[in-house]
């Protein structure tokens, strides 16, 4: 078999069950192909939030051992620097090494310097071609520290009225297959196509909303009832798995104030998930133009779950325009931007700037508890799509075997029969910490290792049926995910003795693993104070 090609699609603060193969309203057409014709897996785990995320899908180990354990800002001299190491390799420079061409578009977000070329830029991490941003989120119309190559590409944004980012991932993509190919296409490329969509700022074109319009009306209550019925019987969920009741801070929809505000946040976050779904499909038909798809694996995946974060009204935008660059203080054609969920202003254009808030969020993460940022299976479950004609037989089967990201780097490894190195440039490195999926595409029943988690204190361990997870700086909490992976009963206090032998795992791991404990991340932060979430990129 020749080598296949590779791309792996991200996407960004995309909840469990929001595309339409995986239960969502969302029109994905092309989504739901991947899955059609390939396999979908119904646990496959993320790492709770977006850098971290990414450093452990490209690197194939856990965030901590890369530098990255919370975002891209140091956490002192005792905490992670927030820029990813050089003693770890990337799945581009591991396939570069054995023949492949690599490409990169969309957003980076593992290096801590924004403007300056760095050894933890893309260019210099291993892919010979990127466009993308190098920040977490920003504007959609104007992003900020849009690069291509090494240099700044902000013209480009500037001086195209119709730019708007997730289509230039998408473009930029197709152009980098159609190049391949033009060029000769002797050699295999991977491809790494990051979308921000759809974390906010709320931006999506007017065509898009209005596909959405009224979809949504019926609120969050009813739409989660209707997409885990969707999900058991997609076969993707238990049908004993109980809905996890509604955030309680979060009222009944029918008590719901600002409703015409509400629907329309929900509508434009759609649309944003909508228009990338349309770039995956010029993505598919620039490999099926230049008689690629059969021989390309394709892997879709969400960096976290849905984002329950708020932008209030009044922040400050010096915070986000100047200190983080994840927004602009006007539009291209000079309007004032306002920043804030101001329910008088319904999201969507370039002069706005807001989030779909938690009861959405809630919805997004449907049938689970939790967000973004825990480790609870609502922060940290994905829908996983893996589409490979010529590699897997099986067309629209779903796999239940848990999963997590290092698992990318050792499947790519096996399936492009790729040696991952013990070093580089000279330097000894960790071990790929992944299982490798190639097993699970002809067999649905592959055991696997634990799997470990840690953010911010939140943090987790699952060994086979059985998951430990904590809400820092909560106590361990137990579940018996073959019964109830919605979380609803914990059972650490009838079980001491799994509490302690799961616990004795985690700490393993967390020692071997470089993870700080979370107190003596507090201990820094309060030397130096931690910015608001919404001074956080990403």
């Amino acid at each position: 078999m020749n080598k296949p090609n590779v791309i792996v699609i991200l996407n960004d603060d995309m909840g469990y069950s929001d595309i339409g193969c995986y239960g969502g309203e969302v029109q994905t057409p092309n989504l739901d192909r991947l899955a059609a014709n390939g396999l979908r897996y119904s646990q496959f785990y993320n790492t709770a939030r977006c850098s971290p995320s990414r450093a452990s899908l490209l690197t194939g180990l856990h965030p901590h051992q890369t530098g990255i354990g919370v975002l891209t800002y140091d956490m002192g001299p005792e905490g992670y620097t927030g820029n990813l190491t050089e003693q770890c390799v990337t799945i581009p420079e591991v396939l570069k090494a054995n023949g492949y061409r690599t490409y990169m578009s969309g957003k980076w977000h593992i290096a801590s310097n924004l403007t300056q070329p760095t050894s933890a830029w893309p260019m210099q991490r291993g892919f010979d071609e990127f466009f993308g941003t190098i920040i977490g989120a920003g504007s959609f119309y104007h992003p900020s520290t849009l690069t291509r190559g090494n240099s700044s590409a902000d013209r480009e944004a500037l001086d195209n009225p119709n730019f708007f980012y997730t289509d230039a991932i998408s473009d930029e993509a197709v152009d980098y297959v159609r190049r391949h190919d033009q060029q000769g296409g002797q050699d295999p490329f991977f491809m790494y196509v990051a979308y921000t969509a759809p974390h906010w700022p709320l931006h999506a074109h007017d065509e898009d909303i209005a596909r959405y319009r009224g979809r949504f009306d019926a609120g969050w209550d009813t739409l989660r009832e209707q997409r885990l019925e969707r999900l058991v019987r997609a076969g993707i969920l238990d049908k004993s798995w109980q809905l996890s009741p509604r955030d309680p801070t979060q009222p009944a929809f029918e008590d719901a104030e600002e409703k015409a505000w509400l629907i329309r946040c929900m509508e434009v976050y759609a649309a944003q998930i909508d228009r990338m779904d349309q770039g995956i499909g010029r993505i598919l038909a620039s490999l099926e133009e230049t008689g690629q798809l059969d021989d390309t694996m394709i892997v879709f995946l969400s960096d976290n779950g849905g984002c329950a974060e708020d932008i209030p009204p009044g922040v400050d935008p010096r915070q986000l325009v100047e200190k983080l660059m994840i927004a602009q203080y006007r539009t291209r054609d000079g309007r004032q931007v306002r920043i804030g969920n101001y329910p008088d202003m319904m999201p969507g254009a370039e002069d706005t700037y807001q989030s779909y808030g938690q009861a959405w969020a809630n919805l997004s993460n449907t049938p689970f508890r939790f967000y973004k940022h825990w480790t609870h299976e609502g922060g940290i479950a994905t829908p996983l799509i893996i589409h490979w004609p010529n590699g897997i037989a099986e067309k629209g089967g779903i796999r239940h075997t848990p999963g997590q990201l290092p698992d990318l780097m050792a499947t790519i490894v096996e399936a492009t029969g790729s040696h991952y190195p013990d070093a580089r440039n000279g330097q000894a490195i960790p071990a790929c910490e992944g299982v490798s999926l190639v097993p699970s595409f002809t067999d649905p029943d592959v055991t696997r290792k634990p799997l470990f988690w840690e953010h911010e204190g939140n943090a987790a361990v699952r060994h086979g049926r059985w998951k430990l997870v904590r809400n820092y700086p909560g106590a361990w909490e137990l579940y018996d995910m073959q019964t109830d992976r919605t979380e609803l009963h914990d059972l650490a206090a009838d079980q001491p003795d799994r509490v302690a032998e799961l616990a004795a795992l985690y700490d393993e791991w967390a020692n071997r693993c470089g993870v700080i404990p979370r107190a003596q991340i507090l201990e820094i932060m309060a030397r130096s104070p931690e910015p608001a979430f919404w001074e956080k990129e990403g």
